[in-house]
C-alpha cells in the first residue's frame, strides 16, 4: 500500500480559494481587452485563456483563467484573489462602458481525471449550469468544475492540486506576492498568459519593453523542499540572498531567481532546495 494514497480519478474535492467574477454587458470584451494583459479579442465563444491584471508598473495583481461565454459574458476564474476586491478595483475604470462586474457565488471543485467534455482551451457547459475546464498537463489529467453543487473538503487532495499547479509553473499569488512581480519574472510566457502585440493595457509599456529589449533577467524555478518555505522567503546561495520564494505547497515551491546564476546549493528559511524541471502542457 503506498505511503500517500492518491484520490480516485472520479473523486471531486473543493477548491476553496477559487472565486469567479463575471464581466457582462455589450462592452464586456472591449473592457477586458483594455484592462487585461492577454489578447481577450482572440478568444472565441466557449474558449478560455490564462490572463491577468497588472499595476501601471507592470506587476501582476491577479492571475486568472478568463472564460468567454459569448460576446457579452466573460468569467474570471481567480485561484487566489478576492472577486469582490478585484471587482471594486476594476470598477474605477468602467467609466461609460456598458459593463457590470459581479462576483458569483459559485463553488469550484477539482478532480484528478480527464474532463468529460472540455479539452485544452475549450471549456464545456454542463446541463446543470456548471462549467468544466481541462487543467491537465504533462503531470497528468486534471479537471476543474465551476458550480453549481459544492464538493467535499479533502485537504490531501487540495494540497496535491496546489502542488500540481506549481509543478506546471502556475504561480499561486497570496497577498504578500500580489503586485510584486512582472509577467516575465513569473515566466508567464510558458502559459501564454500575456501579449506583447495587442493594444494598450495597464503595465503594457513595461511588459513590451522587457520583451523587445531582452531585459528579462529573472524567472521562475521549481524546487522540492520539505517542509516548503513560506512565500516571501529569501532564497540564499553561499550566504547571500539571490531570489524570493513566490509560492509554496506541500513539498514544493516556486521561486523567482536570476536566469543566469552559479551552480551550487540553495536554501530558504534554512530548508534545502532541490531543483527540478517545470512541467509543460498547461499553456492555453
Amino acid at each position: 500500500m503506498p505511503d500517500n494514497p492518491q484520490p480516485a480519478p472520479g473523486h471531486e474535492f473543493a477548491l476553496p480559494g477559487h472565486a469567479v467574477l463575471a464581466i457582462a454587458g455589450r462592452d464586456a470584451v472591449a473592457f477586458a481587452q483594455a484592462q487585461c494583459m492577454n489578447d481577450v479579442a482572440a478568444l472565441g465563444d466557449g474558449e478560455w485563456q490564462w490572463n491577468g491584471w497588472l499595476t501601471p508598473k507592470g506587476r501582476v495583481v491577479a492571475l486568472f483563467a478568463l472564460l468567454r461565454h459569448d460576446a457579452d459574458t466573460l468569467w474570471m476564474l481567480l485561484p487566489d484573489a478576492s472577486a469582490a476586491t478585484l471587482a471594486a478595483d476594476l470598477q474605477r475604470f468602467v467609466f461609460r462602458s456598458k459593463v457590470t462586474l459581479t462576483p458569483l457565488a459559485m463553488p469550484v471543485a477539482g478532480r484528478f481525471g480527464a474532463p468529460r467534455q472540455a479539452q485544452g482551451s475549450t471549456f464545456a457547459k454542463a446541463g446543470d449550469g456548471g462549467v468544466e475546464l481541462d487543467m491537465g498537463g504533462d503531470g497528468g489529467p486534471r479537471t476543474l468544475r465551476i458550480g453549481p453543487m459544492p464538493a467535499s473538503v479533502d485537504a490531501d487532495a487540495l494540497a496535491r492540486w496546489e502542488a500540481a499547479d506549481l509543478a506546471h509553473g502556475l504561480p499561486r499569488l497570496d497577498a504578500t506576492q500580489s503586485s510584486q512581480w512582472t509577467p516575465q519574472q513569473l515566466s508567464l510566457e510558458r502559459l501564454r498568459a500575456f501579449s506583447v502585440k495587442k493594444g494598450c493595457y495597464p503595465g503594457q509599456e513595461i511588459v513590451a519593453r522587457t520583451h523587445f529589449l531582452g531585459q528579462a533577467k529573472r524567472g521562475l524555478a521549481l524546487f522540492d523542499a520539505t517542509p516548503a518555505p513560506a512565500a516571501g522567503s529569501d532564497v540564499v546561495a553561499c550566504g547571500r540572498g539571490i531570489g524570493t520564494v513566490v509560492s509554496a505547497a506541500a513539498g514544493a515551491c516556486l521561486a523567482v531567481l536570476p536566469l543566469e546564476r552559479e551552480p551550487g546549493p540553495l536554501q530558504a528559511d534554512g530548508i534545502a532546495l532541490h531543483h527540478r524541471p517545470l512541467l509543460g502542457g498547461l499553456a492555453r
